[in-house]
């Protein structure tokens, strides 16, 4: 298909047609056994006068398939073999493709990590083995490997061209309109029993009523859907859209992967690995340290793209033409800070203030003031933390320590007063003091029990008892408004609930 998005492609013969024509080439094609239309396309009879103009006849040739258009680049890469020759020791690298993206895998066995959805007995994995492709949601953080297995589907499809198209798209850079211009071509691949799998990468940036175009034909089999998602599915896709894929949980990275990662890059790269410095000889050419890998992943956080970026700095940084030994030292004042997972309208971002609320409910104070820390570091609104706080000096300490509170909320006038970098120790303070505080919920479960006597009422809520009500007016106190009954004892509940306790 063309950029335009105007042309299709024959399943037959692989040429590209526009597609108001292509059935009709397609049934010429079937008729002619694939020979005569392949290679006498000029002369068609379906394309007319097309067929003279100089868009068929002096424009370059059209790409054979959709993998080359704009919306993701899955152009041919250098070889990840591990096994095969390498120049790259001889002349300086290139890396106008990206290292993450010269070294993605093609195969499952090259891709690392995700055991829990691609081991070897796991049900995905079995049926992408038989090119079994099921409609299916990947959630998960930046780098864990969604693009990558996108990526070796994309393989699986090519090795079975008659029955499997690959589609790439990016919400980010495409509309509803692109996504209906591959419906109807995968309508017409569907007749000749080609079935088409779209990868829509950044599914989330679609709304919700944009996720409707896919419902119809993803339930008729039309296309198999791929969605790549770094947001909470439950929040951020339709649900109808939800119950037709299965959503598969991708984590952060292992450590270990990431070595495997790094050290697939390095070979495929030419560079020699060794574990201590006295294996190194100056005829090894480029050599680097394992130590330097390890360390390498160890600042990644999970995070593979990030790693291989930050190998492709280093081997950027150093004089890659000459014989040399790359040791940790000459990598840590390039690459200082590790790579922090936090989204701060994100599913992480709710995560670890949760653990930093649970935390000092637990009396942890390590743990709340690492996970306040993990916030302060990561760029977290100071008051979006001293909120939390607050609710937590009430919540769970409450009438067992009410300086809690007044700390809580002081600690939040202070970071509006500050604002951060300063304000960081008020808020190290506040979760220090918390989590060290005793506890009680007491306010909180009588508020909760409380809530439940109220919502539980059937018909309208008891009345205020006249006795409790105010009686500002000569009327009013005729009423009886405010007026005890003599040598009885009041009830401030209404009539009903005199017995109710929220307290135990």
């Amino acid at each position: 298909m063309a950029d335009n998005g105007s042309e299709s492609q024959c399943p037959i013969c692989e040429t590209c047609f526009p597609i108001a024509e292509i059935e009709a080439h397609v049934n010429k094609c079937i008729f002619l056994n694939c020979s005569e239309e392949t290679q006498k396309r000029p002369a068609s009879p379906i394309a007319g006068n097309k067929a003279k103009s100089p868009r068929y006849n002096n424009a370059p040739p059209k790409p054979k398939n959709f993998l080359q258009s704009k919306q993701l680049d899955f152009k041919n890469v250098p070889s990840t073999s591990t096994n095969g020759p390498s120049t790259a020791s001889s002349t300086k690298f290139s890396f106008t493709v990206p290292l993450a993206k010269q070294v993605q895998p093609k195969t499952l066995d090259q891709f690392f990590g995700q055991s829990k959805v691609l081991g070897s007995n796991t049900v995905l994995r079995q049926l992408l083995g038989k090119a079994d492709i099921p409609n299916m949601i990947l959630w998960g953080p930046p780098g864990c490997g969604k693009t990558s297995l996108s990526g070796v589907v994309h393989e699986i499809c090519k090795a079975n061209p008659k029955t499997l198209k690959f589609v790439p798209l990016n919400a980010a850079t495409c509309g509803v309109k692109e996504v209906q211009t591959i419906i109807m071509d995968a309508k017409m691949q569907q007749k000749f029993g080609r079935k088409t799998v779209l990868f829509m990468d950044e599914i989330h940036r679609f709304n919700k009523r944009q996720q409707d175009i896919f419902l119809a034909d993803v339930e008729k089999g039309t296309i198999t859907l791929i969605g790549a998602t770094t947001e909470n599915p439950s929040f951020s896709l339709n649900n109808a859209l939800l119950s037709r894929c299965r959503v598969i949980v991708m984590e952060k990275l292992e450590t270990d992967y990431l070595i495997k990662i790094l050290e697939r890059a390095v070979t495929t790269l030419d560079i020699k690995i060794v574990k201590l410095k006295d294996e190194y000889s100056s005829d090894d050419g480029l050599t680097i340290e394992l130590d330097a890998l390890n360390w390498i992943a160890d600042t990644s956080d999970g995070d593979a793209r990030i790693a291989l970026s930050n190998l492709q700095l280093l081997l950027q940084q150093n004089d890659l033409d000459k014989n040399k030994l790359i040791t940790v030292e000459d990598i840590k004042d390039g690459i200082k800070k590790s790579h922090l997972l936090y989204d701060r309208k994100g599913e992480e971002h709710y995560n670890i203030i949760s653990a930093m609320h649970k935390s000092i409910r637990g009396s942890d104070v390590n743990a709340a003031l690492y996970w306040t820390t993990r916030m302060i570091v990561s760029g977290e609104d100071p008051l979006f933390i001293a909120r939390r706080l607050v609710r937590a000096a009430s919540e769970d300490i409450g009438n067992s320590d009410p300086a809690a509170l007044q700390l809580a909320v002081t600690t939040m006038q202070g970071c509006q007063l500050l604002g951060m970098p300063e304000a960081d120790v008020l808020l190290a303070q506040c979760a220090i003091y918390l989590a060290r505080a005793p506890k009680s919920r007491e306010a909180d479960t009588a508020l909760a029990a409380a809530k439940q006597v109220i919502n539980s009422c059937e018909g309208l809520q008891p009345s205020v008892p006249m006795h409790i009500r105010n009686a500002p007016t000569k009327l009013m106190k005729e009423l009886g408004y405010g007026k005890v009954a003599s040598g009885t004892k009041p009830s401030f509940m209404p009539a009903g609930l005199e017995n109710v306790k929220f307290f135990k």
